[in-house]
């Protein structure tokens, strides 16, 4: 049986955070709403509580009962997590003096406790919250504590129950990965047989299962999730798989013929269609984002249907659907940012059953997995594109001009990032290596990678409502502007801005108003995921 760890989530931005930790473990871990514990699942080995927006006194924040939880599983409470269940059992929560934020370092902690076994003299930890623990129930234990933050984290007397007022899972709780080491492998007892040969193994065996021989259809993106998923479904089933890749006329240049020439030489069966006169006609003259995410999932929905219409023995549809796709649509608060091309449903028209054989996966696992599956590395580290592709970076209206525009742009700045070559060494290649990105070892001990391998997404986006005046070639122009974004991330969750080198930026800036006919001015978004999302629209 596949041991599991269940991390109940309260609201937090760093839960799925908290999850890659555990999965980096080579554990396997579910992430549920708070209420929601599977208490007749036999694999689950532990419990971690995450942090969360409320303070445990707000009105609405979620407060279940943890009695059925208690001496039944090890658990680990994390900032929210550590002060309900102080406040729960008897102790007491109260608002800090001030926000207690940032790095902070551990200046007492019991280092026998086997929670912070491993643990050195002032290891920095990580805080963000506005509440902190005063007292702590009778009996339980305080095993480290900051200068500023006594209860910094606690354990209830003789009971695996450990709470820690700081965020172990972020970079910048320096020992954070060894306190969860110490928890998942050491106090859960987790045998660490999650990996990606493990996943293929168990999940084709899965998908033989759920579809027999019944034909299955799936739709490409071209993105790695669903290139992926395809690998994986053909290595379960063959020829009964066929996938059908609708070219909306908003990809990126020559994306379409690129594309199915890959899937071609991966042995795919793909099923090419051409529907971007559809689809730019339907959004002609809509600007709102929401509209055109709408209309584009609407035509989708329709070409597909008609194209596995013609596919008569169909009886399942796959998606390459992924983990973080399915938590940030349900999220417990409710409220959605925006909507997903992927989640959400099937026409009830199609009578199709639905397989996601990637529903668990994080997007550096699916990498992982395609390696494993003898993908080509081109396809393993395409950057994410949205479903509506270039129409959500094109603000205003859309048209056949504003695309070939940005076509054009984007082609020049995607190009040059994996063109352009840096050079790492130390800690910083390592991380890299780590991270699964490819990269070169120089006669010097040096990394050698693309600026492409080190960005977690970039693109282009058109602001086609805006003109600007420009000089060329001794005459006015008043043409549009375009911004390039380029960010670094983990999960997509959180995000920081790329700090390019000025000399690529420049040269990118200068081939881009050369070359595209209706550019004349190049700008550069350095906001970071919150406040701004990825894309801007």
């Amino acid at each position: 049986m596949q041991q599991k760890i269940i991390i109940l989530d309260f609201g937090s931005q760093t839960t799925q955070l908290i999850g890659r930790r555990v999965r980096e473990l080579n554990t396997f871990c579910e992430i549920l709403p708070y209420n929601k514990f599977p208490y007749e699942d036999e694999s689950v080995i532990g419990v971690i509580l995450s942090g969360s927006p409320y303070s445990v006194y707000d009105p609405e924040a979620f407060k279940p009962n943890l009695d059925k939880l208690r001496n039944r599983y090890p658990i680990l409470g994390i900032c929210y997590g550590a002060q309900y269940m102080s406040h729960l059992y008897g102790g007491k929560v109260e608002p800090a003096g001030s926000r207690e934020y940032g790095r902070a370092n551990l200046c007492d902690f019991k280092s026998d406790n086997p929670l912070l076994k491993g643990f050195v003299a002032n290891s920095q930890v990580w805080m963000s919250h506005g509440d902190t623990i005063t007292a702590i129930p009778h009996g339980w234990n305080v095993i480290a504590s900051t200068d500023k933050v006594k209860y910094a984290a606690y354990q209830a007397c003789n009971e695996k129950l450990w709470g820690v007022q700081f965020h172990p899972e972020v970079f910048h709780s320096i020992q954070g990965s060894l306190l969860l080491k110490n928890f998942v492998v050491d106090i859960c007892g987790s045998r660490q047989d999650w990996s990606p040969a493990s996943f293929i193994e168990s999940t084709v065996a899965e998908i033989k299962s759920q579809v027999g021989n019944d034909r299955v259809i799936l739709g490409l993106s071209g993105g790695v999730d669903s290139s992926v998923c395809a690998v994986l479904l053909n290595k379960a089933i063959g020829s009964n798989l066929t996938c059908i890749f609708v070219d909306h006329g908003m990809l990126r240049k020559n994306e379409f013929h690129d594309v199915m020439h890959d899937y071609e030489c991966l042995g795919l069966n793909v099923v090419g269609v051409d529907a971007s006169d559809k689809f730019l006609s339907d959004l002609a003259g809509v600007t709102d984002p929401e509209g055109k995410r709408k209309i584009i999932g609407r035509d989708f929905v329709e070409v597909f249907n008609a194209e596995a219409k013609k596919i008569t023995d169909a009886r399942w549809l796959a998606q390459g659907t992924i983990y973080p796709d399915r938590i940030e649509s349900l999220n417990i608060t409710g409220k959605v940012i925006k909507s997903h091309h992927n989640v959400g449903g099937l026409p009830e028209e199609m009578h199709l059953g639905l397989c996601e054989p990637l529903k668990w996966l994080f997007k550096d696992e699916v990498r992982r997995v395609g390696r494993q599956l003898g993908m080509p590395e081109h396809l393993i580290t395409r950057h994410p594109f949205p479903g509506p592709g270039l129409a959500v970076r094109i603000l205003g209206d859309i048209t056949r001009e504003k695309v070939r525009i940005l076509q054009d742009a984007d082609d020049i700045y995607i190009q040059a990032l994996r063109d352009y070559k840096v050079k790492l060494k130390g800690e910083d290649a390592r991380k890299v290596l780590a991270a699964g990105v490819p990269g070169n070892m120089t006669d010097s001990g040096e990394v050698e990678v693309s600026l492409y391998d080190q960005i977690w997404q970039a693109g282009t986006i058109l602001l086609s409502t805006v003109r600007s005046v420009g000089v060329m070639g001794d005459e006015r122009t008043y043409e549009h502007p375009v911004a390039l974004r380029a960010v670094t991330s983990t999960d997509a969750m959180t995000a920081d801005w790329a700090h390019l080198p000025y000399d690529f930026m420049a040269k990118v800036s200068n081939d881009i108003i050369n070359h595209v006919k209706g550019v004349n001015r190049v700008c550069y978004d350095i906001s970071s995921k919150p406040p701004s999302t990825i894309e801007w629209e």
